[in-house]
């Protein structure tokens, strides 16, 4: 059986803008890799709420699980909870158990639990909170959708969070043959053996250095003894 597929929205105009580098893409493909859940497909959007809406639907629909980064902190351009209720037709308010969470962290730091920080405690009816050790503000859960925050820190901690929730599948194995050659010369034997090997993922990727052409070939799959007949195989072409 195939492993389990997912995909990730990233949320927030400073992304479009190039003001932050997102990070929290890199690092939930490499922790679903290890889970044996495929991340298929990664969008970003701007802090507008139809466009939140409707790619949250479409995602939902087409993949076993979302997650989100960005847009559930205090500010007025934080609206992805408000978003999600919405995706699901579902109400959404202060609920007490994020409340009680963030009322003794602030009370513990002498700082005022404020009405904008009490945003961060509107959670959709029937979510699940997911836990955020890092700054207390938690995410949640949402039929499929796990919701989280943009920081990264404060996401990678999330996602520690809910990994053990996850069921994955085979872990994702992969071997890496670099090869002194340009592309145009390997394309047509590396054909070849990606035909072969139809079950494996084999990409090329290709780079200059002082002059000379070369190719990173690497070779991904959850069968690990495909992998290695793939990989020697290749190594054997291109000795």
């Amino acid at each position: 059986m195939a492993n389990p597929t997912a995909a990730m929205l990233v949320i927030g105009d400073e992304i479009l803008s190039g003001r932050t580098r997102d990070a929290n893409m890199h690092y939930l493909a490499g922790e679903l890799t290890k889970h044996g859940i495929s991340l298929a497909e990664v969008r970003i959007v701007p802090d507008v709420a139809s466009k939140i809406v409707e790619t949250i639907q479409s995602l939902s629909r087409e993949y076993g699980s979302v997650f989100t980064s960005g847009g559930i902190g205090p500010t007025h351009d934080d609206i992805t909870a408000d978003c999600i209720a919405e995706a699901f037709d579902k109400t959404i308010g202060v609920r007490d158990d994020a409340r009680a969470l963030l009322q003794a962290h602030y009370d513990k730091s002498g700082q005022e639990f404020n009405e904008a920080r009490q945003r961060m405690a509107r959670i959709p009816e029937g979510a699940t909170l997911i836990e955020n050790p890092v700054s207390v503000a938690p995410g949640f859960v949402l039929e499929n959708v796990y919701v989280m925050a943009g920081v990264p820190s404060v996401f990678q901690a999330m996602v520690a969070s809910i990994m053990p929730t996850l069921t994955g599948g085979d872990p994702v194995l992969s071997q890496t043959l670099r090869i002194e050659r340009g592309e145009g010369e390997i394309a047509g034997p590396l054909a070849e053996i990606a035909a072969s090997y139809s079950d494996l993922s084999i990409g090329s990727y290709p780079y200059q250095r002082n002059g000379a052409y070369g190719a990173n070939v690497v070779i991904r799959g959850t069968d690990g003894q495909r992998v290695d007949e793939a990989m020697a195989r290749l190594a054997e072409l291109f000795a």
